[in-house]
């Protein structure tokens, strides 16, 4: 990592490896977005109290394990991801969540911190429609307690994400 990159993200709370990706990607201007509270904003009800916005402006990047392979699905902080949904789009036997330790090494981040784009290795993305709701969602930048905002659609972009419908749908 470069020293510019690792004062940017000392300054703006972003996990260093997160600052970098958005240095990499070109969206080095986001770093100084940033924005970090005291207290955490590991879950979308937190993220959502600490910056003043809807539950649904927050962009949750979950880790499952469809037939044992890592996917990421983005998703709006108000909805739960329908497990059947996204079998079915995959064409997967089976989809679980992934374990503690699979999202760490898959991503490089711990839970409550993962961002949508920027991990340790690749993996698909499948975005769920709900997020294009929003002009600015806001999700974490690499730590529990760091987020950013982005227009959702170019979020996805970065995240070179598929736009799905995978959200749980209330009877």
């Amino acid at each position: 990592m470069t020293t510019t990159a690792a004062t940017d993200a000392e300054n703006s709370g972003a996990h260093p490896r997160f600052a970098e990706a958005l240095r990499e990607l070109g969206l080095g201007d986001l770093v100084r977005r940033v924005r970090r509270f005291p207290d955490a904003t590991r879950t979308a009800a937190e993220a959502a109290a600490a910056i003043g916005c809807e539950l649904s402006q927050i962009c949750k990047s979950l880790i499952f394990a469809a037939d044992g392979a890592p996917v990421l699905v983005l998703m709006d902080g108000a909805s739960r991801v329908d497990l059947e949904l996204v079998r079915k789009e995959l064409g997967a036997d089976k989809v679980t969540r992934a374990k503690v330790d699979v999202v760490r090494e898959t991503t490089g981040y711990a839970i409550g911190g993962v961002p949508p784009f920027g991990h340790r290795t690749r993996t698909r993305v499948l975005a769920d429609r709900s997020l294009l709701e929003h002009d600015v969602v806001w999700a974490a930048a690499g730590t529990p307690y760091t987020v950013f905002p982005m227009a959702p659609a170019d979020l996805v972009t970065h995240a070179d994400g598929i736009l799905v419908d995978v959200r749980e749908r209330t009877p």
